[in-house]
């Protein structure tokens, strides 16, 4: 099965995906899949694109060292882009959007995912921008269409959160979730435990490529508070954006309470919860949705994550409460939630065309 792509957004996640590709070469040449990237389109390195395919993994390695895929500014849009895909004789057709979260409303991102689905192309996203703003009207266009809008690597790098309750929990309602769900202040926490400044940690983040772009969006909260807002429409159809979510975030000034938690036998930890309250089944529901520093006993499953460790407790009406941990975050893991959503759109392509 051929598969055209095109790349919205090169940056870390971006450049790790196509050279994820390429490593797993023998896993989708067993899979039958021969994934093609015919376009890339950026903010700031250009854009490009060709028929046959560009040599991809040359690119990522030219935009890491300070180049240019294509003039800037592109003299193509992504609309242009994403009709020369669909137009692009394959079996399927995949748009993979990693731009950077915009946290106010999530576009231009939305809007690019939109049109995809229109054009009749699938989407992959590590952006959370459309969960968290329209993820209702995203997957009632993407039914619309009969095409896939799959996310997995919003939330938990390559961790299958999505996946876990989508495939494996038919009939289970989520009532609430609870979870320590961004690496860069995990680590930034950890670090201060041991006495290294705030600086210093949040440095390492941003040149490991995990802190966002813009590194206010997680110290300040607002990533895990985005994070929040697409769990709580995908599994709880609350419709809320990220500024429903009661938020703090993290700062130096929080050194000495999570040396202090630990003298205590405690952990500092920045904790997003969301919950329904009230009569579920008579539809009587209050829900609460937070991000916020809590300090934890040590027994609870959130205390004992260091570093990029991430891990979300799931509340359920049948199964109780189900916790799922990353012990290693990073962007390969990223990069593997785009691979692992590419290979489910390939698997559900197969069963229409059988």
């Amino acid at each position: 099965m051929r598969v055209a792509l095109l790349l919205l957004g090169f940056g870390h996640v971006g450049r790790r995906f196509v050279h994820l590709l390429e490593e797993q070469r023998a896993v989708l040449d067993a899979a039958g899949v021969t994934p093609v990237v015919a376009g890339i389109a950026t903010g700031r390195h250009g854009s490009a694109y060709l028929d046959a395919g560009l040599d991809a993994t040359r690119l990522a390695r030219e935009v890491a060292g300070g180049g240019a895929i294509g003039p800037t500014p592109s003299e193509h849009t992504a609309d242009q882009l994403i009709a020369q895909l669909v137009a692009l004789g394959a079996e399927t057709h995949v748009v993979v959007e990693t731009t950077p979260l915009v946290i106010e409303s999530g576009e231009p991102a939305i809007s690019r995912v939109r049109q995809a689905l229109r054009a009749g192309a699938h989407v992959v996203s590590a952006n959370k921008g459309p969960v968290a703003h329209a993820y209702d009207d995203l997957a009632a266009e993407a039914r619309r269409a009969g095409r896939e809008f799959l996310f997995e690597g919003a939330v938990m790098d390559g961790i299958p959160v999505f996946n876990l309750v989508r495939e494996t929990m038919p009939g289970v309602t989520v009532l609430g979730f609870r979870g320590v769900v961004n690496s860069t202040t995990n680590h930034i926490l950890t670090a201060m435990e041991h006495g290294e400044p705030f600086a210093s940690a949040l440095a390492r983040m941003q040149t490991a490529g995990v802190a966002e772009a813009d590194p206010s969006l997680d110290v300040d909260g607002w990533d895990a508070a985005a994070k929040v807002a697409a769990m709580a429409n995908v599994w709880m159809g609350a419709g809320i954006t990220p500024q429903a979510v009661a938020r703090t975030g993290i700062g130096p000034a929080d050194a000495e309470w999570a040396r202090e938690a630990v003298a205590r036998g405690h952990r500092l930890k920045l904790v997003a919860s969301g919950e329904l309250g009230g009569d579920f089944h008579e539809n009587r529901l209050r829900a609460h949705f937070t991000v916020g520093l809590e300090e934890l006993e040590a027994d609870d499953p959130l205390a004992q994550l260091d570093g990029q460790a991430n891990a979300l407790e799931l509340q359920t009406d049948l199964l109780g409460r189900v916790v799922i941990t990353q012990r290693d975050g990073g962007l390969e893991k990223t990069a593997f939630a785009l691979f692992s959503d590419l290979m489910t759109i390939v698997k559900s392509a197969r069963r229409r065309f059988s």
